[in-house]
C-alpha cells in the first residue's frame, strides 16, 4: 500500500500545528475546529459538540458494515522541556502522549479513504476529547455516540515507545489496566508532638496503612493476578511540634481482570476500616471509579492482526503481548461496542522518550504507518466486492 507523499507531509504539518497549540481535556476548542474544518474539506458529514469538543466525521460509500476509528485529541498539564521547532506555545501544557499524532493520522486516513473509496460501507471517524483522566470516551458514549452513530465495530490505536516503527502489537483480551482512584481520610486526635500519649496519631497510622496496602498484591492475590496499588499523595500536619488531627492519602489501583479489581477494592476498604482502630484513629475512604480494563473483543483483534499482516512481515506483528498497567478510556467504548485497541511502534533510529515525559515528541515517521494500517483495516473489512 502506497500513501502519497503530499498527504504524509500534510499530516506532519497538522501534527506539528497541533503540538504547538496543545489543549487540555474538554478545552480542545482550536483542535476541534481544525479537525471539523478538515473533515468538511474532505467532503465528510461532520457532527460537532459530542462531549463538548468531540467531533465525528462520517464517510458513506454504499451499503455495508459500519466501522468506527477513534483518535484522542487532548494534551497534558506538563511543561515541555524538549526543543522541537514546533514546541508548545501554551505554558504548562504539552502533547506528551502523542494525541497530536493520533489526530493527524486519523485526519489523513479520512482524506485518503474519501479519495480512494476502495471500500463498501460507512466509516465514522471519532475524534475524542479528554482521554487523560477526564473520561471523554465515557461521556461520548453517555451522550449517545453509538445511538447517533451505530457501529458494528470500533478501533483505536496508540503510539508505543519500546516498539519499533513498522511493528504492531495487539491482544485477544486485555491491552491496558483498569483505573480507580481513591482518597483515604484518617481522623485522629491532635496533641503536642512531645506527648503523643495524649492524642491518636494519624501519621503513624498512615505509615502502617501504606505498608499494609502493599501486601494486597503480594500476599492477598494469586501471583498470577495482575494488580498495582500505589499511594501517590500524603497530606497532613501544619507544625513540626504538633501531631495533626487528620491525614489524607490519595492513590490509584490498576488491575487487568475485573474480578481482581473488585477483590482489591474490597480488601482496601477492609484495611481502611479496621487497621486504624487499635491506634484510636478512624479511617474512611472515597472511591473515584475511572476506567474499566481495556479488553479487546476477539474477532476485532484478529481483524487488526490480519490487517497488520497484510502490510508488515510476520515477525513485526506481535500477538498476545504483555498488557500495560497504564490505563486508557477507550475501554469505555469497548464496553459499549465490539472493537479492538492496539499499539503501533514509535521507536525510530533513536528510541522514543516515554509517554508523559516532558521531553517526549511524537515520532512523525510512524504517521505513514498509521495511515496504512487504518486504510488496510477498512479495505479488508469492507471489500468493494462484497
Amino acid at each position: 500500500m502506497t500513501i502519497p507523499l503530499t498527504l504524509i507531509e500534510d499530516a506532519i504539518g497538522w501534527r506539528r500545528q497541533l503540538h504547538a497549540q496543545p489543549e487540555l481535556g474538554y478545552q480542545e476548542v482550536h483542535t476541534s475546529r481544525m479537525v471539523a474544518e478538515q473533515l468538511r474539506r474532505f467532503g465528510l458529514q461532520v457532527h460537532v459538540g459530542l462531549a463538548g469538543t468531540g467531533v465525528v466525521g462520517t464517510l458513506e460509500n454504499g451499503p455495508g458494515p459500519i466501522i468506527g476509528l477513534r483518535a484522542d485529541m487532548d494534551a497534558l498539564p506538563i511543561t515541555e522541556l524538549g526543543e522541537p521547532i514546533h514546541k508548545s506555545t501554551t505554558p504548562g501544557v504539552m502533547h506528551a502522549c502523542g494525541h497530536d499524532g493520533h489526530t493527524a493520522i486519523l485526519l489523513a486516513t479520512a482524506q485518503r479513504l474519501s479519495e480512494t473509496r476502495r471500500f463498501k460501507g460507512t466509516v465514522h471517524f471519532v475524534f475524542q476529547p479528554a482521554e487523560e483522566n477526564l473520561g471523554g470516551a465515557r461521556k461520548m458514549v453517555e451522550e449517545g455516540l453509538f445511538t447517533l452513530f451505530p457501529m458494528d465495530e470500533i478501533y483505536g490505536l496508540h503510539n508505543w515507545p519500546g516498539l519499533p516503527v513498522g511493528h504492531v502489537a495487539v491482544n485477544s483480551g486485555a491491552m491496558m489496566a483498569s483505573l480507580d482512584a481513591f482518597e483515604i481520610t484518617l481522623n485522629g486526635k491532635s496533641c503536642h508532638a512531645a506527648m503523643p500519649e495524649n492524642g491518636a496519631d494519624p501519621v503513624v497510622t498512615a505509615a502502617e496503612l501504606i505498608l499494609a496496602l502493599q501486601t494486597i498484591p503480594s500476599r492477598r492475590l494469586s501471583p498470577l493476578a495482575s494488580a498495582v496499588v500505589s499511594i501517590t499523595q500524603i497530606n497532613g500536619g501544619e507544625a513540626i511540634n504538633v501531631i495533626p488531627e487528620q491525614v489524607t492519602l490519595r492513590g490509584t489501583v490498576r488491575c487487568l481482570q475485573d474480578e481482581v479489581r473488585s477483590k482489591v477494592r474490597t480488601l482496601i476498604d477492609d484495611f481502611v476500616a479496621t487497621l486504624p482502630v487499635p491506634f484510636g484513629v478512624e479511617g474512611s475512604i472515597v472511591w473515584y471509579p475511572g476506567y474499566p480494563v481495556t479488553a479487546n473483543h476477539l474477532q476485532p483483534a484478529l481483524n487488526v492482526r490480519d490487517a497488520a499482516s497484510g502490510i508488515y512481515a510476520a515477525e513485526n506483528v506481535h500477538w498476545e503481548v504483555n498488557p500495560s498497567m497504564a490505563s486508557e478510556d477507550f475501554a469505555c467504548m469497548l464496553e459499549a461496542c465490539a472493537g479492538a485497541y492496539f499499539w503501533i511502534g514509535a521507536d525510530g533510529t533513536t528510541p522514543s522518550q516515554p509517554l508523559h515525559n516532558a521531553h517526549y515528541d511524537f515520532n512523525d515517521a510512524l504517521i505513514e504507518q498509521g495511515i496504512k494500517i487504518w486504510c488496510q483495516l477498512i479495505e479488508q473489512r469492507m471489500p468493494v466486492s462484497q
